[in-house]
C-alpha cells in the first residue's frame, strides 16, 4: 500500500500533495520548531483535523518533507553522475556546481531546510542525517577523492562539505547577500557559479598532502 508521501508525489494537486507543499514551504521559512500544525492547515486553507487525517502529527509530516527532499538530492546526484562519469575532475566539479546551484536556487526551501536540520540548537534527529553521510561518500568518490564509498578519508568528506556548504549558504543567504552585490537574481546566480568554480576547481585539481587528490580513471560511485 502506498505511503502518504508516495500518494502525495503521485498526485501533487491532491490534499496530501497540497499539505506536503505547504509544509515544505513553511518548514523552510521557520524550521521545525517555528511551525505549528495550525499554521500549515491555514496555509492550505483547511481545518487542522484534516491535516491530521492525511498526515498524522507534525513530526510525521516533517519527516515526510525531509524524505522528499532527500530523494530529490539523490536524483540530482544520480543526474550529475550520468553526465560526468569518466570525465576529468574539473569537468565533474563544473557540472556539479551548475546542476546543484540551479536546483537549490529553484527550490530555496531546500537549502533552508538542510541548514535548519543540521545547525538548529533544538534540532530533531532525522533520517536525513544518515542519508547525508551516504551522499558525502558518493560525492567523494565522484570527485576522485576516494576509491570507493566504504573507505572515504575524513579529509575527503571535509572537502566535499566545503563544496556542499558553500552552495547551500549562497542559496539560503540570497536575500541577504544579493543586495550587498547589487545584482538581480539571474546575475547573482551567475556570479555564485563563477565564484565557486574560481575557488573550488583549482583547489580540487591540485593533489593535497595526506589526501587522495588524484583521479581514479574508470572509478565511479554507486549513486
Amino acid at each position: 500500500m502506498p505511503s502518504p508521501l508516495e500518494k502525495a508525489r503521485q498526485a501533487p494537486d491532491s490534499m496530501k500533495g497540497r499539505i506536503l507543499s505547504a509544509a515544505r514551504k513553511l518548514y523552510g521559512e521557520y524550521g521545525f520548531h517555528g511551525v505549528t500544525a495550525r499554521m500549515i492547515a491555514k496555509e492550505v486553507g483547511i481545518d487542522v483535523s484534516t491535516l491530521y487525517y492525511h498526515w498524522g502529527d507534525k513530526q510525521d509530516l516533517y519527516e515526510a518533507v525531509l524524505t522528499d527532499l532527500n530523494e530529490e538530492i539523490r536524483q540530482k546526484l544520480a543526474e550529475i553522475e550520468k553526465i560526468v562519469r569518466g570525465k576529468p575532475i574539473a569537468v565533474r566539479l563544473e557540472v556539479a556546481i551548475d546542476v546543484m546551484c540551479d536546483h537549490l536556487f529553484q527550490n530555496p526551501e531546500t537549502s533552508n531546510l538542510m541548514l535548519f536540520s543540521f545547525f538548529s540548537k533544538t534540532r530533531t534527529q532525522s533520517d536525513l542525517d544518515t542519508r547525508m553521510t551516504e551522499h558525502l561518500a558518493n560525492i567523494a568518490v565522484a570527485m576522485g577523492l576516494a576509491l570507493d564509498k566504504s573507505h572515504v578519508p575524513p579529509q575527503a568528506n571535509a572537502r566535499v562539505l566545503a563544496v556542499w556548504n558553500s552552495i547551500i549558504n549562497f542559496a539560503s543567504g540570497e536575500n541577504y547577500f544579493r543586495p550587498m552585490l547589487h545584482l538581480d537574481r539571474d546575475a547573482y546566480l551567475a556570479v555564485v557559479k563563477e565564484t565557486l568554480k574560481f575557488i573550488l576547481i583549482p583547489a580540487f585539481t591540485q593533489a593535497g598532502p595526506g589526501t587522495q587528490g588524484q583521479e581514479h580513471p574508470g572509478q565511479g560511485p554507486a549513486v
